[in-house]
């Protein structure tokens, strides 16, 4: 069976961190179509003064933030004493799970362009070990399509592994189109959802915009293809959590109480439960 688009979210404009200007395509208002991605932040100018300011020194609890930087840079730096920088074409990944502070910095660039996910936690993982990760291009397959190719961020593709998460399953393409089409196929149970990185898209049949993301129906398979010459889209498929969520802020929880504790353990400084200092 094929699947077919039943919703499309297009980004607006934001600020964000110290002052970056970015497209936030996925937030709280989508969290239960697009389960387990609680957000989608898109990063796209050319225009250092739009993202140098970069994101200070901030909590995460119950998620894990996945970047991807296809032009640009992006310079980490946590409250494990992980320092690491990932420029173009690679991935950071990071588990929140029971408390993290990090603070990612953007040098000016020809071009920022990239996307950062937040991936929900399962409730028996929401307080798992925080971890720092990052995938260089060296650990990124780049698998021949007849009409393009693709970039095996996370997961697999048709045999072929990359980085594996360590709790839900997800796979992580990006996929570059020209016009003819090309079917991916997909395991029916999971949630599937594609990102029109740069350029309009054909998905499922329907014309899809720039920066837009669409959540697609079960099925076996689903036809892809640019819209013009060329498109760049991220495709995320991963396993559906049907559980309660209590959000604030950078904090994801599954209720009310955890989410006050959490805030509680920023104030009275027992937040962080595995972490050195740095300064």
């Amino acid at each position: 069976m094929e699947r077919k688009i039943i919703r499309q979210v297009t980004g607006y404009r934001t600020q964000d961190g110290a002052g970056v200007n970015l497209v936030r395509v996925l937030a709280n208002r989508t969290t239960k179509d697009y389960d387990p991605i609680l957000m989608l932040d898109s990063f796209d100018s050319t225009n250092p003064d739009d993202y140098t300011a970069g994101f200070p020194l901030h909590p995460h609890r119950g998620i894990e933030t996945i970047s991807y930087i296809y032009h640009g840079k992006m310079v980490h730096r946590d409250s494990l004493g992980n320092e690491d920088a990932i420029s173009d074409g690679e991935v950071q990944w990071m588990t929140a799970g029971s408390g993290i502070l990090h603070e990612e910095q953007l040098p000016a660039s020809e071009r920022m362009l990239g996307v950062q996910l937040w991936l929900n936690l399962p409730a028996k993982d929401k307080m798992t070990e925080p971890a720092y990760q990052s995938i260089k291009r060296s650990e990124i397959p780049e698998i021949e399509l007849e009409n393009g190719k693709l970039r095996l961020l996370a997961g697999e593709y048709k045999g072929t592994k990359g980085f594996t998460s360590s709790y839900l399953p997800l796979d992580y393409y990006d996929i570059h189109l020209n016009a003819n089409s090309f079917v991916i196929e997909t395991e029916r149970n999971r949630s599937v959802m594609i990102f029109t990185l740069l350029g309009n898209a054909y998905i499922g049949g329907e014309l899809v915009k720039e920066k837009t993301a669409v959540k697609l129906s079960e099925g076996d398979y689903v036809q892809l293809g640019a819209a013009e010459e060329k498109a760049q889209i991220l495709f995320v498929s991963s396993l559906r959590l049907n559980e309660p969520i209590a959000w604030g802020g950078p904090i994801v929880m599954n209720t009310r109480e955890e989410l006050k504790k959490a805030f509680d353990d920023l104030e009275k400084g027992t937040f962080l439960q595995k972490a050195i200092s740095y300064k």
